[in-house]
């Protein structure tokens, strides 16, 4: 989560939702961002990294649903679709294309405040960590930044530690390239699949005992890697 006020990003085409939901943002301790569209939604969590994103899914560029799937390709933060569609077919589409929470419109400012809050909290609750993990004879601890092989620790670059955070934070799950590509080296770069095949060889060539046939960092081809739990 942000260092200073936790960054909000609301993606909404109708101004008078901004008029009152940037204030109260605001006043409740929280950065409020804006965006009139998909488009630039999209672009506002790749510049911004908002700490969670409330999604309208009536824009006037794309479905909100399509910049949910699109944005899940880099983005991991909390989600909350706004929206007057209340048919239930479409919140459970909404959720199980990966978002967390839905509230309908209209909607009251302090039950959308609290279920952020809730939101934030389980986020920060996924990425503390929960002690060390060991996988085989490498030990991975998050809290002190330290990797180890045996009695022995392992010199990560500051890159290579960051991809192998990323991957212990959701051991035994696989994290897309994009994810990982944006995660590390920024939006940008989310595209540049070389840049992490080569990372992932180097720290294979310092973790694994055998780096031509990894046991620790496994391939899903196409899709990314995953670090065993």
């Amino acid at each position: 989560m942000s260092a200073a006020r936790p960054r909000i990003l609301v993606i909404d085409d109708e101004p008078q939702i901004h008029r009152f939901l940037s204030p109260a943002l605001d006043a409740a301790g929280y950065e409020p961002k804006r965006a009139d569209s998909g488009q630039e939604g999209l672009r506002g969590i790749a510049l911004w990294s908002p700490d969670a994103v409330v999604l309208d899914l009536g824009l006037p560029d794309m479905d909100g649903k399509e910049v949910l799937v699109r944005a899940r390709e880099f983005y991991t933060g909390p989600v909350i679709i706004l929206s007057a569609r209340d048919r239930e077919a479409e919140k459970i589409e909404a959720l199980d294309l990966g978002a967390n929470d839905f509230v309908e419109k209209p909607f009251g400012v302090g039950e959308l405040l609290a279920r952020l809050r809730a939101n934030l909290r389980q986020a920060v609750a996924r990425h503390q960590p929960a002690g060390p993990l060991s996988i085989g004879d490498v030990v991975i601890d998050l809290e002190r930044r330290l990797v180890t092989r045996g009695a022995a620790a392992i010199r990560l670059t500051p890159k290579e530690y960051e991809v192998l955070a990323h991957l212990a934070r959701d051991a035994g799950k696989v994290i897309g390239h994009a994810a990982l590509l944006t995660a590390v080296w920024g939006a940008a770069h989310k595209e540049d699949t070389q840049y992490l095949r080569v990372l992932v060889g180097q720290l294979r060539q310092k973790l694994e005992a055998d780096p031509a046939h990894p046991q620790l960092i496994e391939t899903e081809p196409g899709v990314g890697y995953r670090l065993r739990s």
